[in-house]
């Protein structure tokens, strides 16, 4: 049995923005391509050796880690995996989306590599591989469990999955958190599955502009909608419940405190919703540290996920895990970390987790 049989396939575009779409007199097209969208469902090591001239004007090979890319084109059908169309040696191809999905590979390969020492999904080198153009008018980008898909959009409303790092680093994240965690998707994990994951596509696009906390956009999916749309993104991860505001899709219905935490049966308990809230505790975090949000608050929120955290871990205990972890940097990073989950409501105060 293929290893995806039973894996639940995270899409960028939530389930009920998706609904709400597909029930558009306004946009037409993207409403048809909405209703297929959510009937379809969402269905070896490398090394780079790096030369430098040493002070004797010797030549020195220093032999690395390296992404193994690979991406094929599904020719707007449902299967899987597609023609492939480019390999780690080959030069760019006329395919737009081609080339964006294989830097977007390489981005989220390089910041996990640099930030966290991690080589690769499962830190032993997996290959990266990835299919676009799947499906017609697709309204979405997944991880299905081995592979990156994206659609194409419907054109009205979405389009370009392939054009945003944030979208390709937070789909590529939920195979981290697959071979660590491995967050259960359904209520506060499956959120914490979500914000990681969130977390992890902001962090791609910042280690790959330069950017230091406070100039980020915090934004995830700034790129896939189209300009009909009265929004900035899919998610804004300092601002939750401000991305979009639009009479068709409907006002973002995320929450940034823990008072406004949405109880619900849909989303698997509102996984895409109440993941604003541990999105806002790290964007504060971050920026309350200044600096580079990938060095101190990613380092802090990468061991938390990597330290034996349960499968069912709550805001809370994914909280507790981020103080302990933020403590083995320094006192400062310990107490900016609380204070983020203070701001959220996570904490009632900037306690200290238990040890017991």
């Amino acid at each position: 049995m293929s290893s995806t049989a039973s894996f639940e396939r995270h899409g960028v575009v939530p389930s009920y923005l998706l609904a709400r779409l597909a029930e558009s007199g306004r946009f037409p097209k993207a409403a048809a391509a909405a209703r297929k969208t959510l009937t379809v469902g969402r269905p070896p090591f490398r090394a780079r050796i790096d030369l430098s001239i040493d002070e004797n004007g010797d030549l020195v090979a220093q032999l690395s880690d390296a992404p193994n890319r690979t991406i094929s084109d599904a020719g707007n059908t449902q299967e899987l995996p597609g023609a492939v169309v480019r390999t780690e040696d080959d030069a760019p191809v006329d395919d737009a989306a081609v080339n964006e999905a294989f830097d977007g590979l390489g981005a989220t390969f390089e910041m996990l590599l640099s930030a966290f020492g991690r080589n690769s999904l499962d830190d032993a080198g997996a290959p990266l591989d990835a299919t676009v153009h799947y499906g017609v008018d697709y309204d979405n980008a997944f991880w299905d469990g081995q592979r990156m898909v994206f659609g194409d959009g419907d054109g009205e409303v979405f389009q370009d999955f392939t054009g945003s790092t944030t979208v390709i680093g937070h789909e590529l994240a939920h195979g981290v958190v697959q071979h660590t965690a491995n967050l259960e998707y359904q209520g506060q994990p499956g959120a914490l599955n979500e914000s990681i994951a969130d977390v992890f596509g902001a962090l791609t696009e910042q280690y790959s502009l330069e950017q230091t906390a406070d100039q980020a956009t915090w934004l995830i999916g700034a790129e896939i909608f189209t300009d009909a749309v009265e929004g900035k993104a899919l998610r804004s991860m300092i601002e939750p419940g401000t991305a979009y505001d639009d009479d068709e899709l409907g006002k973002d219905p995320q929450p940034a405190h823990m008072s406004d935490y949405v109880r619900t049966t849909e989303d698997n308990g509102g996984v895409h919703i109440n993941s604003g809230i541990p999105n806002r505790a790290f964007a504060v975090f971050a920026i309350d540290l200044g600096g580079k949000a990938w060095e101190r608050a990613g380092t802090a929120w990468y061991r938390a996920l990597t330290s034996g955290l349960s499968s069912t871990a709550t805001f809370t205990e994914f909280a507790d895990a981020t103080v302990t972890a933020a403590a083995e940097i320094d006192d400062e990073t310990a107490a900016a970390a609380r204070r983020a989950w203070t701001t959220v409501g996570v904490y009632e105060d900037e306690r200290v987790p238990s040890t017991d």
